[in-house]
């Protein structure tokens, strides 16, 4: 407004244009005299449309301007929108921007019931979107610690809500007090908003870690006990309004859960029996049956937000679901919702605290109340056995506030148990704890990491009697003829099994945030979401041909995921699944094709990328396959003959040295364990020619120089102690032969290749990032694919190997791992002989039935 209200004991007063009055208790009346322009008919006929829809699109351009301005600003201090958004409202409201003069020409009294209807209509469909997202089977597959994790974040909060309450009463002894509000609060401070929560590990991809599972269903639960809670105070203050609003909403409830449920199953379908798709004829009457809904649970005395969380949450989920929420999904959650959550930014007014309450007591209640969600999860999580790191990490994330929050706070509003200075005292405390949501998360995972890092795991550091776990990704079913190959000569025991994590890799498009599905066994699926319906089919063609490969062998157990995420952070989808899954290796495949006549083309830019950024932060190690027929041998075999020698194949493992050729030649040696399968591996030595392969910072540095040759000797005395081991190993093994090559330089390297090792099906090759070698000088001058490193890359591009598939193998980096040297940091233990150490199980010696020569 152009300038300030002050409401006193008048009957009327003037104010610019309007005529406002007292009403009961904090309310007032606005009167306004509206012009109305007649024509020549007799009846004088206003538009509404004309009138006022230009200027809500007027204040909604202007508030998502506002809003956006604030997520750019925030965005580095980890923020949720949320935040922002209601940082967006006060800003508009009577804090600040409404006393500018043009500020209140645009948000006018007139215009305030259409803004605050198309809020309305923001938060009926919304929660039709949460009610369609939300999965009620985690409710029966709850844990004994997820309930006792569920009790103590309600109990102890609402117990410092209800407390808090009363203090800003005390300072102001004037005050009328209502002490039926502390419900409110203490209902609002015990919420923990779900879908906004969901978001949030979402971005940090713990979505479907263990405390992310955790945390999401206690946030379903008190949500479902909100929604009680509410119920029960609106009944304590009204019971025959309770009544008489309860009884139909609750007979509206039994017909959508026996009637309308079963009537949209029906119809899903016969619209699959029949062959068709589902149009927007089928989108657009759901989302008609909102708003009729919203209408009903409205026209029975409760909010019109029931009707359309009721109508979402009995939608099955599948391709109706997600083509709703790709159809309506942005708008919602970028239009509509935020007008909601600006209008109650608008209401706060941050200029009143001061004539009712101190500043101290609202920092008090603020910090009060993101303490007890906090002190709640470390005290539950003394009790369940979880670490304290985890526990304050699991109450920073419970205090993520959201729309229930607000409709809560409204609803007392509105029942006038909660005036506006209270509300706008909890607005400021649940900004805060939301606010606090980031740091809070990030210092406790920090120190958790610091604390317990992840354990580096490769194949060469697991326990051979152990299981190997090993994660797939797949981006369309092209790759999997290869990889299946790869996982069936992987030599997969009773006394080693394989547990293989299958990821079928899809490219978020039109959604607001990534999910990760995990698909249960028969093709059901355990989240509340599913692929888009063009993928579906490519994802259970997938899923299909792994769990073939799981009924041929029975020492192989398959877990099927579908990441939905965009290129650029698909990387962390997969870290995050590397590191709950405690995986061994990530197969991935190449980012081209194998042509008809063998050779590579089709490069997939974003693929790419996606591989160069797993080699800088995968927790394991990391294996590149570029296939050239390799699945032919295993389509032209009966299954029945893999595992009885039925297979000839040749393998090949070309070592120069380095953590990288180790980790190659360990997987090698696991695969030449497979019936039917040979391997040779051949290691290449430097001759009395062969000359430094500096690195460009260290050749004009004395110190350097100096430096590096220590390097190459530390790293052969290694490479010469590994060799030994895996020769020891393998010398009663006949399928296994091992050769050693004396070259200069990277010329004759090639060259020994072409003449003597083209009669291979694979070659298994080390990456050998940071290792310094003669062998490899002049192979990488003209590197397109650095990724492979200098040998892969030489097989891939080298017309002598066109025929032949090949394998990279990456270990994971680690601090100082990969700098100029890794002296001192192989394999994070010290090596001895095995005649000293009869227990050293890296390489076992197994005899096979049959073999190749």
């Amino acid at each position: 407004m152009a300038e300030k209200l002050n409401r006193t004991d008048a009957e009327t007063i003037q104010f610019g244009r309007y005529n406002i009055s007292n009403a009961s208790g904090y309310e007032i009346n606005a009167c306004f005299m509206q012009n109305i322009t007649g024509g020549d008919s007799v009846w004088q006929i206003q538009n509404p449309l004309a009138n006022y829809l230009p200027g809500l699109a007027m204040q909604v351009g202007l508030m998502i301007f506002i809003s956006r301005i604030f997520m750019f600003i925030l965005k580095p201090l980890r923020q949720h929108r949320f935040i922002a958004e209601v940082f967006a409202g006060i800003l508009i409201g009577p804090t600040c921007l409404s006393k500018l003069s043009w500020v209140g020409q645009i948000f006018t009294f007139e215009s305030n019931m259409l803004l605050e209807t198309f809020a309305s209509f923001g938060l009926t469909y919304y929660m039709f979107l949460v009610g369609l997202e939300m999965d009620l089977t985690v409710v029966r597959n709850m844990s004994k610690n997820t309930r006792v994790m569920v009790i103590g974040s309600i109990l102890i909060p609402m117990g410092f809500g209800a407390a808090l309450y009363f203090i800003p009463m005390r300072v102001n002894k004037d005050r009328t007090s209502l002490p039926l509000g502390s419900i409110f609060w203490a209902i609002s401070i015990s919420i923990t908003s779900f879908p906004d929560l969901a978001r949030i590990l979402s971005d940090v991809k713990l979505l479907h870690t263990d405390i992310g599972r955790m945390a999401l269903t206690t946030s379903i639960f008190s949500d479902i006990i909100a929604w009680v809670l509410l119920v029960a105070a609106i009944t304590i203050f009204d019971q025959h309004k309770f009544l008489a609003a309860a009884v139909p909403t609750v007979v509206f409830i039994i017909v959508c859960w026996f009637l309308i449920r079963p009537g949209i199953g029906w119809m899903i379908k016969e619209t699959k029996k029949k062959g068709g798709k589902f149009s927007d004829i089928h989108i657009n009457f759901i989302l008609t049956g909102v708003a009729a809904c919203g209408f009903i649970t409205d026209a029975c005395g409760s909010h019109s937000m029931i009707g359309g969380f009721m109508l979402g949450l009995i939608i099955p989920n599948g391709e109706l679901a997600m083509m709703i929420m790709e159809s309506i999904g942005e708008f919602v959650s970028g239009i509509m919702l935020p007008v909601f959550i600006m209008v109650n930014g608008i209401r706060t007014n941050l200029s009143e605290i001061p004539y009712y309450a101190h500043w101290e007591s609202v920092v008090l209640i603020a910090v009060g109340a993101t303490s007890a969600k906090i002190l709640s999860a470390l005290l539950v999580s003394m009790y369940i056995g979880i670490t304290a790191q985890e526990g304050l990490a699991l109450g920073g994330l419970m205090n993520t506030k959201g729309v229930l929050a607000l409709i809560v706070l409204n609803e007392g509003r509105n029942l006038k148990l909660i005036d506006n200075v209270t509300m706008t005292v909890m607005m400021v405390a649940i900004l805060f704890m939301t606010a606090m949501v980031g740091p809070i998360f990030f210092l406790s995972n920090k120190t958790a990491k610091k604390a317990k890092q992840y354990k580096q795991r490769t194949i060469l550091r697991s326990n051979p009697n152990t299981q190997l776990r090993i994660l797939v990704c797949i981006h369309s079913v092209r790759n999997l003829s290869g990889i299946v190959s790869i996982l069936e000569f992987s030599n997969a025991t009773r006394k080693s099994p394989m547990c293989v994590f299958v990821t079928h890799l899809v490219e978020l498009l039109g959604r607001a945030s990534a999910m990760l599905i995990v698909h249960e066994k028969g093709g059901k699926t355990n989240a509340g979401n599913n692929p888009p319906s063009r993928e579906k089919a490519e994802s259970d063609q997938i899923i299909g041909s792994f769990q073939s490969f799981e009924a041929r062998n029975d020492a192989v157990s398959m877990y099927p995921l579908t990441v939905v995420s965009p290129y650029t952070t698909m990387h962390e989808d997969i870290v995050s699944i590397a590191e709950d899954k405690r995986v061994a290796m990530i197969l991935i495949p190449f980012h081209k094709q194998m042509t008809a006549g063998g050779g590579l083309q089709g490069e997939n830019h974003s693929i790419r990328e996606v591989n160069q950024n797993l080699l800088l932060k995968a927790p394991c190690s990391v294996g590149i396959l570029i296939d050239r027929g390799l699945g032919s041998f295993m389509t032209s075999t009966p299954s029945s003959n893999i595992n009885n020698g039925g297979l000839e194949l040749r393998f090949a493992m070309l070592f120069i040295g380095g953590p990288d050729d180790h980790e190659a030649l360990s997987y090698a040696y696991r695969m030449a364990r497979t019936p039917g399968i040979s391997l040779t591996v051949v290691r290449f030595l430097p001759g009395k020619d062969a000359q430094l392969n500096l690195m460009p910072e260290d050749e004009d540095n004395e110190d350097g120089i100096l430096e590096a040759i220590t390097d190459i000797e530390n790293d052969k005395e290694h490479d010469d102690e590994f060799i030994n081991e895996f020769r020891f190993k393998a010398m009663n093994d006949q399928s296994v032969l091992y050769h050693e090559k004396i070259v200069n330089n990277g010329a004759e390297l090639v060259e020994s290749i072409r003449t003597k090792y083209t009669d291979f099906d694979l070659y298994l090759v080390g990456r050998g990032l940071g290792v310094k070698t003669p062998l490899t000088m002049g192979l990488l001058e003209w590197s397109e694919n650095p990724e492979l490193g200098a040998i892969g890359e030489t097989l891939v591009s080298s017309e002598f190997t066109a025929h032949a598939s090949v394998l990279v193998v990456q270990q994971p980096p680690t601090d100082g791992f990969r700098s100029n040297t890794h002296r001192g940091k192989f394999g994070q233990k010290k090596w001895t002989s095995p005649i000293l150490n009869p227990d050293f199980e890296n390489f076992e010696n197994r005899k096979k039935k049959n073999y190749v020569d």
